[in-house]
């Protein structure tokens, strides 16, 4: 089925074009926005004034109520054109779980302020537990009058820039090892606390988060206690397809950046896309982008068809499909730009950079083929 949008769909893609093309014109301006990290409050604010950050969230707490569909082209068009919101994944992640297993008060006083502007972080992995969130020890005891959390957490995204941090935590060892884990919802200025950053060559991305005697009141609870499991993978489709849209943009960036490149560069007098051996490569990539446009597109229109369920095998190749063609398509304009490639100048090291972790955040490459292959009774 090839990609239809609607006209609503594509005057979006259009306006966030637009948006661009004023607010972050050219490599010095996104520099300089990007500075302190992949994350531009001053930008994201102006997104949230022009309603498009509760694109996903639903009417009644102040979003747009917007499909599967309409927030793959929202992310796909803010990554091909760059604009610097690294924090808008995880947010919309986090305000997903809110959404689906918070109370009613937890959803009034938080999901507006994400829409506002407001960002929000998880935090599920651990320095010993990884893939296996089944393996997770950070825990919290139940006092008196709430919750104490002790325990180190690793590569929690944005929670340096955040307001809240949904924490999943070991509340019991009774039971098999995905049970006992319940979800927080926890101030990022939270006494006992401390947020650490982690240099990463995407800069000022993650963080490690250390509890001591974190004290957290009764209704920082999310859901049902002991259900943290049953509730996160209720927003696997959200998560992969997010990560799916966002490279799948990216892909396109590279791609283009690249043939643009091709065009121009000559070499012994001609444009160096007219050799045969440039020229088929730029095919087959033409070609692993159509593709991969119609898988991510066509498994997002599937989830809109049938909300509430799950698809584990397409989700999956979504994100496997778009994060592992990015940062080929990312590695192949490097190759092809030679040694613009390299620079800074020209950017294509950027999309390298942003690329790269993308097979391995959010479920490895591994484990997406591991799912796909137990869809398919191996």
């Amino acid at each position: 089925m090839p990609v239809t949008l609607t006209e609503e769909q594509q005057d979006l893609a259009h306006a966030i074009g637009e948006f661009a093309r004023r607010e972050v014109p050219d490599k010095a301006r996104r520099d300089e926005l990007t500075a302190e990290g992949p994350h531009s409050m001053e930008i994201y604010r102006k997104m949230a004034e022009q309603g498009w950050l509760g694109i996903a969230l639903p009417e009644a707490y102040g979003g747009s109520g917007g499909s599967m569909t309409d927030l793959l082209v929202f992310l796909e068009e803010t990554s091909y054109h760059q604009i610097p919101i690294g924090g808008f994944g995880t947010t919309i992640i986090t305000a997903a779980a809110l959404e689906r297993s918070g109370s009613e008060e937890q959803k009034q006083r938080l999901l507006g302020d994400v829409v506002n502007g407001e960002l929000l972080a998880i935090s599920m992995s651990e320095p010993g537990a990884g893939s296996d969130v089944g393996g997770l020890t950070c825990k919290a005891e139940k006092t008196e009058d709430g919750w104490v959390v002790n325990g180190q957490k690793t590569w929690c995204s944005n929670a340096h820039i955040s307001s809240h941090i949904l924490l999943v935590a070991r509340t019991s060892t009774e039971g098999g090892k995905h049970d006992g884990l319940t979800m927080f919802m926890v101030p990022t200025d939270a006494e006992g606390l401390e947020i650490h950053g982690i240099e990463t060559m995407g800069g000022k991305e993650v963080n490690d988060l250390y509890f001591t005697d974190c004290h957290l009141p009764a209704d920082a609870v999310v859901g049902a206690e002991g259900q943290g499991w049953r509730q996160l993978m209720a927003g696997l489709n959200l998560e992969r397809m997010i990560l799916a849209g966002l490279m799948l943009g990216l892909a396109r960036r590279a791609f283009d950046d690249t043939l643009a490149y091709v065009k121009e560069r000559k070499q012994f007098g001609r444009p160096v896309g007219s050799f045969q051996a440039m020229r088929h490569r730029i095919a087959d990539n033409a070609t692993e982008l159509a593709c991969t446009k119609l898988l991510v597109h066509d498994t997002a229109r599937t989830i809109d068809e049938n909300p509430g369920a799950l698809f584990p095998r397409e989700a999956s190749m979504a994100k496997l499909k778009a994060t592992e063609l990015a940062k080929h398509l990312s590695l192949e304009g490097m190759q092809m730009l030679g040694g613009y490639g390299y620079a800074t100048e020209y950017g294509m090291e950027r999309l390298l950079r942003q690329s790269v972790v993308s097979t391995v955040y959010g479920g490895t490459s591994e484990i997406q083929r591991d799912i796909i292959g137990k869809t398919l009774g191996l």
